[in-house]
């Protein structure tokens, strides 16, 4: 059952049929300046793992790692097992955490395109930090920064970019966010692989080339218009309506006006919306908020993308070569982020899902099976072998890059009405930040304790999460986002928890 009094949040009725208007040049460019904060947050995963395998960086700040590094007979599985070392990946990832909660008030009050701004400043401050380092706390400090700029950027990105595109094309055009964040690790892949015959300063160009994508991020952010439900929400409905006017090209915009204006009166009567967003009527939302992102860094993927050079070292590849290895991997990712881009507003979110996670559950098996049989302690993988891993790899990367790699941003950003929207990006972010800082702080002493038992252990979540997608994800495909909490009322599961009882739960607040 939907609409009327039983809606508990969002808008009164469905409008989605009497939307009108097509995809502007104007929104397909906002949308396309918006995306480059993804590139931020790519360029960092790509940078992290080929500057920790340089052995001038590792003789500077790692010293033990790369002594370890230089003994043949050392285990192989556990050669680059060292806290500081995941420290300096991990720290950023911490930062960013915090950062993600304290940009919902500022997105919420100031503003989509003010967050956008905050992050691309605080990212150029932790790049000149981080290529000047001169001791290991200067290093982390601007770590530190960096992870500032990714919380604020990640907060605030998927949801313009969902707030500016229209509903038949949203999962299309939000996935610019994530085909931002391929290249950007592709792009860091190249640098290093370039960087890394620069001696002996190649990793501060690696770290201090993050002011790049930081700049457009930032001049960016001032030249994009704000979303109309950002303008909405605030107050301004005159030049939120102009704006929408705009990104439609057209004035007959009253159906999705009218929708927004709802939302925004429902989200100003909500003074505290992380109190809001734990109540009975958004917990679909709230689940999906905090397993989507959990998912997506449970994959696996982040340790791959972190750590390839390093790991493909483990396996036998010679110095420039695992460098050679991982940008493969980052090419692989990005042109994969097209083949979703291309189908997601077609095939749906679910079959996409569905499908990636069946793939990389194969993939994650057979890795384990080669490294299971043909390497050890002490052991270095045949030439064949090495290439079989790397391709089975980039499938399982591919598999990443077309289903749970942009989505896992994508849906969660879509699904919030107004008054928790970006208390609930918030919650996408800090989660998916703090498995990521689990992940990447742990991932080098899982692999020295699990060895090749670490794809196993990626294979059962990826298990896991497909199943909770089958059962408990609703396809939104096509479903304006201020009509969204709809979706959650004709769910087999969920409207049994936001149907109930609703009135009381009004009359509580």
């Amino acid at each position: 059952m939907a609409g009327g009094s039983l809606v508990p949040a969002g808008v009164a009725k469905e409008r989605a049929e009497e939307y009108q208007g097509r995809v502007t040049p104007y929104v397909i460019i906002a949308c396309l300046v918006a995306a480059i904060g993804g590139s931020i947050f790519g360029y960092d995963i790509g940078i992290s793992g080929g500057v920790a395998s340089m052995d001038e960086f590792l003789h500077r700040f790692f010293y033990t790692v790369y002594k370890n590094e230089k003994h043949a007979h050392e285990n192989n599985y556990c050669k680059y097992n060292n806290e500081g070392l995941a420290a300096f990946t991990s720290s950023l990832y911490l930062a960013g955490l915090v950062a993600s909660l304290l940009a919902s008030p500022v997105t919420r009050k100031c503003g989509r395109k003010r967050s956008i701004i905050y992050g691309g400043i605080s990212f150029l401050i932790g790049a000149a930090f981080t290529a000047g380092a001169i001791n290991l706390a200067m290093l982390l400090l601007g770590r530190i920064m960096l992870g500032v700029g990714i919380g604020f950027g990640n907060q605030a990105v998927p949801l313009y970019l969902s707030e500016m595109a229209p509903a038949h094309l949203r999962g299309g055009l939000n996935m610019m966010f994530q085909l931002a964040t391929t290249l950007g690790i592709f792009s860091a892949n190249m640098i290093n692989y370039g960087t890394n015959k620069i001696h002996p300063w190649g990793w501060r160009l690696s770290l201090g080339l993050a002011a790049a994508p930081a700049c457009l991020m930032t001049v960016g952010g001032l030249l994009l218009p704000e979303t109309p439900n950002s303008l909405i929400e605030r107050g301004l409905e005159e030049k939120g309506r102009k704006v929408l006017e705009k990104i439609r090209g057209t004035p007959n915009v009253s159906a999705e006006f009218e929708d927004m204006v709802e939302a925004s009166k429902l989200a100003n009567s909500i003074k505290h919306p992380f109190r809001d967003i734990l109540k009975k009527r958004n917990r679909p939302q709230l689940v999906m908020a905090i397993f989507m992102p959990m998912f997506q860094i449970l994959t696996g993927i982040n340790s791959i993308l972190f750590y390839a050079p390093v790991l493909f070292r483990s396996m036998g590849f010679k110095g420039n070569a695992s460098l050679y290895s991982s940008a493969l991997t980052g090419a692989v990712l990005a042109s994969s982020t097209l083949v979703s881009m291309a189908t997601v507003d077609r095939w749906g979110r679910r079959f996409l899902l569905i499908g990636g996670g069946i793939q990389m559950i194969t993939c994650q098996i057979i890795v384990a099976i080669i490294l299971g049989l043909k390497f050890g302690n002490n052991k270095e993988l045949s030439k064949g072998f090495l290439v079989l891993v790397v391709v089975v790899i980039c499938l399982f990367v591919v598999a990443f890059g077309w289903s749970w790699g942009p989505l896992g941003w994508t849906v969660p950003s879509e699904i919030f009405p107004l008054e928790t929207r970006s208390a609930g990006q918030s919650i996408t972010v800090a989660v998916n930040l703090l498995f990521t800082f689990i992940i990447a702080q742990s991932f080098l002493g899982l692999l020295c304790a699990f060895k090749f038992g670490i794809f196993l252990f990626f294979a059962g979540w990826i298990t896991i999460m497909t199943i909770f997608v089958y059962i408990f994800l609703p396809e939104t495909k096509g479903v304006p986002i201020e009509e969204m909490i709809l979706l959650w009322q004709k769910h087999w599961f969920w409207k049994k928890i936001v149907s109930e009882n609703p009135e009381v739960e009004k009359n509580n607040e």
